[in-house]
């Protein structure tokens, strides 16, 4: 997490506001619920996983056996059970 002086950013009536309640302090101020995005969205992660998964499911479909599976894609098994089993 970067930091961003105040009086950098904000304007001065608004710094002496938050100064009545915090100073010389280090605040978080988070992000509002509608710019919260999903883990993984922006590096692609997420959607790995999702097609890792599907491949999974799609290889067990066809006749692969959970150990077969975990090997395949160094998973434990109770991971692969959880991917193939998950509706």
């Amino acid at each position: 997490m970067s930091y961003v002086k105040a009086n950098a950013v904000l304007p001065e009536n608004l710094i002496a506001e938050i100064q009545k309640y915090v100073q010389g302090e280090a605040i978080y101020i988070p992000k509002p619920e509608k710019a919260h995005r999903k883990w993984g969205s922006l590096s692609g992660a997420r959607k790995a996983l999702d097609e890792r998964n599907l491949s999974i499911k799609h290889s067990f479909k066809n006749g692969k056996t959970i150990s077969q599976l975990a090997e395949e894609y160094y998973l434990s098994s109770e991971t692969i059970k959880k991917i193939v089993y998950k509706n």
